[in-house]
């Protein structure tokens, strides 16, 4: 099962699809998803290969993410939905946009976080080192529970996930095609390896509408410490746009 709704919402909540980083999990976004309800309903995306889908084969591409995606979101795209997604997730989440506006459908805006911009490459290739060498990088970032990466039973389910996962954020490949016409705004850390304040500015190239920064103390999880304010910056967009 795609798609997790931790705190179904009555009718005419907004909908907000959120899509995990490389190594997450759909339950990374059950607090937001208890934070935001019942105002907004949180779409949290599974992908396949962790958790209860490690049976599944990983999905390597963040183009194939994307679509897949979209096809499950089908039931939901009758009306606007906004899209959250951090690291590897803000580059499935601005292809799935794409998607929908393709489609002839409207996102109601894209929250990027802890991503650069699509067209700012980076040549990458963690997703090719050993797993300890995977591991390191894993570590720096804080990205994986710590109880997982302490638990060697765990690790050893995690690592194909987290490796893939490498995979499809390294290899990712922006393919040049009109903006957005949804919202942008972006949340990023002052001291994120994985990008910089610029790289995050520009996501402005990537849309005809709206454009919003907001840069926090912090690296690549900078979340942890900032969610509050991350919420609030939500809230406020979203209730700036029409109900479902």
């Amino acid at each position: 099962m795609w798609v997790r709704r931790f705190h179904p919402a009555p009718g005419g909540a907004r909908r907000l699809v959120c899509l995990p980083h490389a190594g997450g999990s759909a339950s990374f976004y059950f607090p937001v998803s208890r934070s935001l309800s019942p105002g907004v309903e949180v779409l949290s995306i599974q992908y396949p290969g962790r958790q209860d889908r490690r049976h599944e084969k990983c999905i390597g591409d963040v183009h194939q993410l994307a679509r897949e995606v979209f096809t499950v979101l089908r039931p939901w795209l009758g009306e606007p939905v906004a899209i959250f997604g951090h690291s590897m997730g803000a580059s499935v989440g601005f292809e799935l946009a794409r998607l929908i506006e393709q489609d002839g459908g409207t996102a109601a805006h894209l929250f990027a976080s802890g991503r650069r911009a699509p067209s700012q490459a980076r040549h990458e290739t963690v997703h090719l080192l050993d797993d300890e060498g995977l591991l390191a990088d894993v570590r720096k970032l804080s990205g994986t529970n710590s109880a997982v990466l302490g638990d060697p039973e765990m690790l050893r389910a995690a690592l194909p996930a987290i490796r893939s996962d490498y995979r499809a954020a390294e290899t990712y490949a922006y393919r040049p095609g009109p903006p957005l016409n949804c919202p942008i705004t972006v949340f990023t850390g002052d001291a994120d390896p994985k990008t910089t304040v610029e790289e995050a500015r520009a996501w402005s190239t990537h849309t005809t509408g709206p454009f919003d920064l907001k840069v926090y103390p912090g690296g690549h999880f900078f979340l942890a410490e900032h969610q509050p304010a991350v919420l609030r910056a939500i809230s406020t967009a979203l209730s700036a746009a029409p109900a479902v």
